[in-house]
This record gives C-alpha cells, structure tokens and sequence, in this order.
C-alpha cells in the first residue's frame, strides 16, 4: 500500500497476451517521473501539458516502444502502450529502476477510492462469475450498501431504533446471497448408485462431465462441473453412490461424498423413480431432511411403494429439467435482492453488522453506531454514530 509521500507504479490491465497494456504512475513525483523517461513526438513536456491532454511519443529505454501518456492530475499519469507480458515488463521495470514502487492493482484501487465498501465492491468485482452477480456489486460499488447503513445511522440518530433493527435484519437476510456474489453456490447430487446422478449432472451442465455406466459404483471420486442456474454461479458435484455394502474403493468415495454433502449450500437427493421405495431411502431422506429429493427415470414405470414428494425428472428424456433448476434457484436465493437494494457481499460486513445487531440487543446504541460507522467510513467518521 503506497503512502502519500510516495511515487508508485501500478499495473491497471492484468499481465498476457492483449493489444494495449495500461500502467499509472501516482505521487508527487509522478510527472518528472515520467517525463524523465518519455520523449514527445512534439516539443511539449509533460510538465507543461493541462489535465487529461494526450500525448503521443516514445519510451526512452529499451527499443523505444511507442506509448500515449496522458497526465491525470499533478499526481497521476497514465501510460498506455502495447500489450503482451515483455513490453509491459520493460516499462514497469524501468519506471521502478527510476525510483518508482511498484505497486498492485489492487493497491490503485485502493488509492483512489477511499470509501470502504465502494472499494471492496470495485476489487470484488472481477470475482464475479455472471452478469447477474457483477450487477448487484455494482449496485455496491454505486452506494446501494453505503446508503443503507448511513440511513440505520440516521435512524439510530433519530432514536428510531425500531427501524434500524428491522433494517439491519434486512440487510443480514441478504447476507447470505451476497456471499456467493464472488464464491459459487455448492449444490451436491447424492444417492444410491445408479439412480441416474451423473446423468442428471451432464444434462443440466450441457456435456458429459461425469462418466455414466449401468453397472452401479461407477462414480468413486467427487466429479464437478460449474454452471450458472437463473444467473447465480453454482458448482454442481456429483457424488459416488450411497449404500451399505460396498469395496473399499467405493467406500473411500462415499467418505469423499459426505464431506461434500457437509459443505454443500443445497444437497439434491436423488432416487430412481423405477425402483420400489425402500428403508435405505427412508433413512437418506432422515439424514438431510432439508434435501431436495429428486424422482429421475420418471420415464420408467413408477416403482412400488410410497415415496416423498419431490420433482420428477428424466435425464435421458430431459423431462422436468427445467422444473429442477428453477427448484435449486428457488432453494439457494429464496428472496432476490430488489434492484439497487444494499447487500453485504464480505465476512466482514457481515461481522459489522452483526456487531450492530448485537448492541442493539444489549441497549448499546453507540456501540451499534460505532460498528456501523466503522464500516461506511473506515477509521474515519464524518458523522456521529449514535447517543451513549
């Protein structure tokens, strides 16, 4: 992290094969920085240029590399050049051998938005995995979450506190979604063997995944592919089958199964609906009782027995699929965050909020705005946060 008394280089596109590459220069020695090691195509130096003018030029080390320089601020250059990881290199390494810190993208980031959770919104960003999730965090990044906690400030201030526990409890509900703004949902198929899991994975992901076979057991390891399901990004799993009675090689993959099925956001139980019902599917439906239980090869005649209520689908025939997806969307964001509503997408977050809901609990009410304030505005406070 750069302090105010330095020049630092930062890199702004990421490292590869590209047509331009971006590097800023940013301190108070960041224009005689560069203008020591950039020659103009006019006769102008950067030092005499306004804000935001370009100029076009060369790099005065190596092989002359052509660039476009434009001055920011007087604490802020932007150099623009051509892409790939051997051009970039040489003018980072230059500018660092002139007495410039190298720095990260992150570290820019940082440096130019001061805010807390504008900040965390901009680097969580390229986290994003689908364009509905890239979307709530940008509502992030636009104040959606900030607005929020400075109205249960405002609230606290008003000795509303009705209000702003009913607000932080919104905002915690939506905890749960904004984690999974950067980190895939873990959905996990389970069951006996050759109930048709694999098969239900390959149809939902669109490609053979997962290998299938008649002969029962054929999945030992946990096999997973990502997806995303109603724009939420979720690895799906499939699991070696559940049963009583198998080798060792079986049974080191149903040990694998149970620690996924342990860590998973959504368990799918999946039976096969041509089989009779049975005494070990009773006991796998008691054993993850918030399952989703799936009846596949409802193409088949219904097997004996009575059975739970649950979907019905055909992974050879794809009847139901579309019923199935819309059940795990349904299952993993039971209430969608509005449009522009604020939703904590970090731990710690979470934790502030938390802190506040505590206090709250307790009569602390400038504990509870203290905990807030921490996270709107970092060490700095520009407002009080509540009464004693």
């Amino acid at each position: 992290m750069a302090v105010a008394n330095e020049t630092c280089v930062y890199p702004l596109t990421p490292p590869g094969r590209a047509a331009l590459a971006s590097l800023a220069v940013c301190g108070p020695g960041a224009v005689a920085l560069v203008d020591s090691l950039f020659r103009p195509a006019g006769q102008r130096r950067l030092s005499d240029v306004t804000a935001n003018r370009i100029l076009f030029g060369h790099w005065m080390h190596g092989d002359g590399e052509e660039v476009v320089v434009t001055v920011r601020d007087p604490r802020q250059v932007e150099i623009h050049g051509h892409g790939g990881t051997a051009a970039s290199r040489a003018i980072l390494g230059s500018l660092t051998a002139a007495g410039a810190k190298a720095g990260s993208w992150q570290d820019w980031v940082a440096q130019q938005e001061p805010r807390p959770i504008p900040r965390d919104a901009q680097l969580a960003l390229v986290h994003a995995r689908t364009e509905r999730t890239a979307g709530i965090l940008l509502d992030q990044w636009q104040g959606a979450l900030e607005g929020e906690i400075q109205q249960i400030i405002r609230s606290l201030q008003c000795d509303q506190l009705d209000a702003a526990r009913q607000q932080i409890d919104r905002l915690l509900n939506r905890s749960r979604t904004g984690r999974h703004l950067t980190r895939p949902f873990r959905v996990v198929l389970a069951g006996q063997p050759n109930v048709g899991k694999s098969s239900l994975i390959n149809a939902i992901l669109g490609y053979p995944r997962a290998i299938v076979n008649a002969q029962p057991g054929t999945t030992r390891d946990v096999v997973t592919g990502t997806t995303a399901i109603d724009g939420w990004p979720v690895v799906l799993s499939d699991t070696a089958g559940l049963r009583e009675h198998a080798d060792e090689l079986e049974t080191a993959g149903m040990t694998l199964a149970v620690g996924e099925l342990a860590a998973a956001d959504l368990v799918v139980l999946v039976f096969d609906h041509g089989l009779p019902w049975t005494a070990a599917n009773d006991n796998l439906c008691g054993g993850w009782p918030g399952a989703l239980v799936v009846h596949n090869k409802c193409d088949l005649p219904g097997g004996a027995g009575e059975r739970p209520a649950g979907l019905r689908t055909s992974a050879t025939c794809r009847r139901g699929l579309a019923e199935l997806l819309n059940e795990i969307s349904l299952r993993l964001v039971p209430a969608v965050p509005p449009r522009g509503a604020g939703v904590p997408f970090t731990e710690a977050q979470t934790a502030g909020l938390r802190t506040a809901q505590q206090a709250l609990l307790a009569g602390d009410q400038r504990g509870a705005g203290d905990a807030l304030g921490r996270l709107v505005y970092g060490g700095q406070r520009d407002v009080p946060p509540g009464k004693a």
